[in-house]
């Protein structure tokens, strides 16, 4: 009941954040029971455009659960394990989230993408993208959006915000960049021999769509990510409860034990 209460109310709170912040405290309006969860978050959000809320759809969709190992989905669980209630996982799980480790990403992709443009101009060739590329790498900074600390393939998520880019903003001069990059980032990581995995993932693309149907507010993307991961954190903390899983207790070291894993190292 905590659980359905959380999902239910999330985002009504963050677009109220989203009307104080950037609409002048303009109403969220009221909550249409004859349309689906996201469909009411875009029309409390201020968005109309049926393509919008088609893109909301899948963004609330892919980014709702991503395994258990990240910082705001293992939070939510550890904090859980101890029979806390769902208000207390979920707000400790975004107090994770707000770590810009985990939560900045795709605007990170986005203040890269606009300064390769600044750089070099929106219409460049494989050749110049390459060289900016491997000036990044060569300067020891990371490609935004590219790698994945579990996954070994392209993105699955990264796959499906393509195909809905191809099938409605096929001429953005943003997506045509990060499409071109789709096609050359991952040989250059290959060359370079550092990446375990060189291909893109989600949030090599989110933030692209986010900016192309008008949501240009990139600090807000967090707030997003944070609604969208309610469903799967929280779904998980009823199986957990159901199954009866133990409080969540990780090994620790000890300082000795630490200075034997020195010793055994250099030795």
């Amino acid at each position: 009941e905590d659980c359905m209460d959380l999902i239910a109310k999330l985002p009504c709170v963050a677009a109220k954040i989203y009307r104080n912040l950037y609409r002048e405290g303009s109403s969220i309006g009221a909550i249409d029971s004859k349309l689906d969860w996201s469909h009411n978050f875009t029309n409390m959000l201020g968005y109309t455009e049926a393509q919008f809320t088609e893109l909301m759809r899948l963004y609330l969709t892919i980014h709702s659960d991503h395994e258990g190992g990240n910082v705001s989905a293992h939070t939510s669980h550890l904090v859980g394990s101890a029979l806390s209630d769902p208000y207390l996982s979920f707000a400790a799980a975004m107090n994770g989230l707000a770590g810009p480790l985990h939560g900045l990403a795709n605007q990170e992709v986005l203040v890269w993408l606009t300064q390769l443009q600044k750089e070099v101009g929106k219409d460049v060739s494989d050749e110049k993208l390459r060289d900016y590329i491997w000036n990044t790498l060569n300067s020891g900074r990371v490609v935004p959006g590219y790698g994945h600390a579990v996954l070994r393939k392209t993105d699955p998520r990264y796959t499906c915000q393509r195909e809905f880019a191809l099938k409605h903003l096929p001429h953005d001069p943003m997506f045509k960049l990060v499409a071109q990059l789709y096609k050359i980032v991952p040989n250059v990581l290959l060359e370079q021999g550092k990446a375990k995995n060189p291909w893109p993932n989600v949030d090599a693309h989110s933030g692209v769509l986010l900016q192309y149907y008008g949501m240009t507010e990139m600090n807000y993307y967090t707030v997003l990510f944070g609604v969208s991961r309610a469903l799967g954190v929280l779904a998980q903390l009823i199986w957990s409860r159901a199954l009866g899983f133990p409080l969540e207790r990780p090994k620790s070291m000890s300082t000795d034990g630490l200075m034997k894993f020195v010793d055994s190292k250099s030795g």
